[in-house]
Order: structure tokens, then sequence, then C-alpha cells
């Protein structure tokens, strides 16, 4: 299979997509800034070298052209904020990079660890490192609360121990025999985070991880998300509560539209009133 995705659509190609706005902020991988597709050959090198990164990605739902054209790389052990109003590309963004099926990747490069996600299915992306954690958290019925967890480790590459997870999540702990959807939602998302971190992850995906949760919650999962950064562990966060995750996150990521208006540091999107009235509307 080759390294890249760039099957063609039926009908609109990426080539025709609008020309894409600059992007606000800091460059890409140091001094270089990846190219659109259509505008010269992929800096497959840069590419290759990023802990982890983004090049051209366009991804559809049916004939609905939902990524336009998104480039973007992540350090090992940051954490980055994919932000943007309902409808700008997060979820789908975030989706495309886990290698599910939808949306369908069309064209572009997804590196992690020096491994192409983009040659893989969503099977392979998780042997690979990416752990996912969705918005509708996924607990499986019928199941405890440490059955969900001794499922997520029943095929190597194995991560965090249960007892570990546990130490992270006492509540989960003191009710690892319940039945994991009869959990509360805070609950149920310490559980969907902890089935990530059973397997031996490299790159931390987190959907909408206070969506739905009471304040007194919402701080809980925010200290245990202090405690993911604080070992090091390389996250993208899409959260519609943007304050919350750019006090998490080392760097942020601006989407409208499908692409990126804004590429920089989470203190310029703190200081910046202007830019999070347009694109965030706070």
């Amino acid at each position: 299979m080759s390294d890249t995705i760039d099957k063609q659509p039926n009908t609109k190609q990426p080539d025709a997509a609008p020309a894409a706005r600059p992007a606000r902020g800091g460059a890409l991988l140091g001094d270089e800034v990846f190219t659109r597709h259509g505008e010269g050959p992929p800096p497959r090198n840069l590419a290759e070298h990023a802990y982890f990164s983004v090049w051209d990605l366009h991804a559809y739902y049916g004939e609905s052209y939902i990524v336009q054209g998104v480039s973007f790389q992540v350090r090992e052990g940051e954490i980055l904020a994919l932000l943007g109003r309902n409808g700008a590309g997060k979820t789908s963004t975030l989706r495309a990079i886990a290698r599910v099926d939808e949306p369908a990747v069309r064209h572009g490069e997804i590196w992690l660890d020096h491994k192409p996600l983009h040659a893989m299915k969503a099977h392979g992306a998780a042997q690979s490192g990416v752990g996912l954690v969705p918005e509708d958290r996924r607990i499986i019925q019928g199941l405890t609360v440490e059955e969900n967890l001794q499922l997520a480790q029943i095929a190597p590459p194995v991560g965090w121990s249960i007892e570990r997870i546990y130490d992270l999540f006492p509540r989960l702990g003191e009710r690892r025999k319940q039945e994991g959807t009869t959990l509360s939602g805070g609950e149920q998302q310490m559980l969907a985070i902890g089935r990530a971190l059973a397997r031996d992850v490299k790159l931390l995906l987190l959907d909408e991880p206070y969506e739905g949760l009471a304040p007194v919650i919402v701080q809980e999962i925010e200290r245990t998300l202090e405690e993911i950064k604080r070992l090091g562990m390389t996250t993208i966060i899409v959260e519609q509560n943007a304050i919350a995750a750019l006090h998490l996150a080392d760097r942020a990521i601006i989407l409208d539209m499908g692409e990126i208006v804004f590429d920089g540091t989470a203190k310029e999107v703190l200081d910046n009133t202007e830019l999070r009235q347009e694109y965030l509307a706070i």
C-alpha cells in the first residue's frame, strides 16, 4: 500500500476546495509550514521526523467536504487544544486521525512516532498507540467497570495496570464490580479515559471530555488531565469549553469551516480577545 492516501472522490476533488486562509500564529515544524494539496510535493522528511504530524488532510462524510487541507504537528509530551465553533471540523479531524471509518480520508498523511497511520485502519492505529476517547464514551453494556478495563487489555500492547488506573480514578476502584453503563456521566468519562490508558498509548485523543458534566465533576476530570500532562502523555483535546482546554494545553489550533485559522500557543489565544470572539464566541 502506498504511504499516501490519494483516492479519487466521486465528485468534488480536494483541489477544488477554496484557497486556504493563512493561519495566524506560530509556524509549523519550526520555520517550515506544510504546503496545501496542489501547491507542491509534500515535505515528507519533515512529517516523518515530527513525533506526531498531519499533512494536508482532506476528509469527507459521503460527498460533504469536512476536513479541508489540515496540517499541523504535535511535539512529544505536548497537549494540543483543537478548538472551533460547532461544525468547524474538530471531531471529524480527531476521528480521521484515529482512522475510524468516517469521515473517509481521501488525501493526506498522518504520522505518529515515524509510523504512517494513514496507511492503517482503526485497529492498526490503536495498536500503534492511538487512544481515542469518544464523546459518547462507548462503555460496553453488560460488563462491569473492571471487565471494561480488562477487555481493553485483551490484546497487546498493554498500557497501565488496572490498579494504576484505580489509583488515578479511586471512584472506579470503589465501583469495580458495578456495571459500567450504570455509572454517573462523570464516572463513565473516567472509565472511558481509564480504558484508553489500559492500552499502550502514545497519542491520547479526547473528544469533549467535559461534555454534560457538572462543574464539580469537570474539576475532577481536569485534575486527572493535569496528572496526565505531568506524566508527559502527548494529547489532543477537542473541547467546547475552550477556556478550560486552553488552561490545560500548551498549544492551540483553531478550525473554521474545516480549515486552520490559528496555530500558536494557548496563551496567545487566552490573551487575544478579538481572536476568541471571532472564532470561539467567548
